[in-house]
């Protein structure tokens, strides 16, 4: 399993994602779940992937090797806008299913995708899609400011209470990690390290790309001082009343 997050702000973007696969206790790698396309001055998208690895990777070769879309063969390289870039997306999903879905079938495994896609592309505004296992898709918008894939239910309850779409981005990028932290310490199947990703609106080239491990020292403080901030909350509260 895995656990994304992306964050869909006023300045720009703000995502994370484990690099955990594994095929069984005995069977644990390391794989990067997010991947990366940018032209600086034109475009930047980001896929962020969860489900089966094998899958997952199909569909990445066969946007890289190009996808049929209104009847030409199409990269996101060369997609127009970020809602073709979404519908790219989907149709390789689409392909891939076609593909290998019923050989998966045949050995019973489930078709087991979901993917993030993030970015911005020169004349319109960034944008966050999730893509679903059948191709279709979701956008975040300024009332819902963030989308989730994968192991997803331990990291949302500090999103719901905190994240809006005017969130800074540094905020954002605290926000995230103690998401991510949240699901670490509640699933074995999450793990370290970390790829995060930082783009600024209008900037049309990656701020900031950097692989976070358990040495570095801010997620360290985060990990800590969250716990310690829960643990003062938690003592803080009035006891009830009503309890003999």
């Amino acid at each position: 399993m895995t656990y994304c997050v992306g964050l869909h702000l006023r300045e720009g973007l703000v995502l994370l994602s484990d690099t955990r696969t594994n095929a069984g206790v005995d069977n644990i790698s390391v794989f990067s779940k997010m991947q990366v396309e940018e032209v600086p001055g034109e475009r930047v998208l980001a896929v962020l992937s969860a489900g089966n690895l094998a899958v997952t990777q199909a569909v990445w070769n066969r946007l890289q090797e190009g996808v049929q879309l209104d009847g030409t063969r199409q990269t996101l390289r060369s997609v127009p806008n970020m809602f073709r870039a979404a519908q790219l997306v989907g149709q390789a999903v689409r392909d891939v299913y076609a593909a290998d879905g019923p050989a998966l079938k045949a050995q019973g495994i489930g078709f087991d995708i979901s993917l993030m896609l993030g970015g911005q592309i020169a004349g319109e505004a960034p944008r966050l899609f999730l893509i679903y296992a059948a191709g279709n898709f979701i956008e975040a918008t300024a009332d819902t400011p963030f989308l989730q894939i994968g192991e997803h239910k331990y990291g949302k309850p500090i999103l719901d209470r905190v994240v809006k779409h005017d969130t800074p981005v540094a905020d954002g990028v605290k926000l995230v990690l103690i998401s991510m932290d949240s699901t670490l310490r509640s699933n074995l199947t999450v793990g370290m390290p970390i790829d995060l990703l930082v783009y600024r609106a209008d900037s049309l080239s990656v701020t900031l790309r950097k692989r976070i491990t358990e040495e570095n020292a801010y997620f360290r403080s985060i990990r800590e001082g969250w716990s310690a901030a829960l643990r003062q909350a938690y003592l803080e509260m009035p006891r009830p009343d009503w309890v003999p």
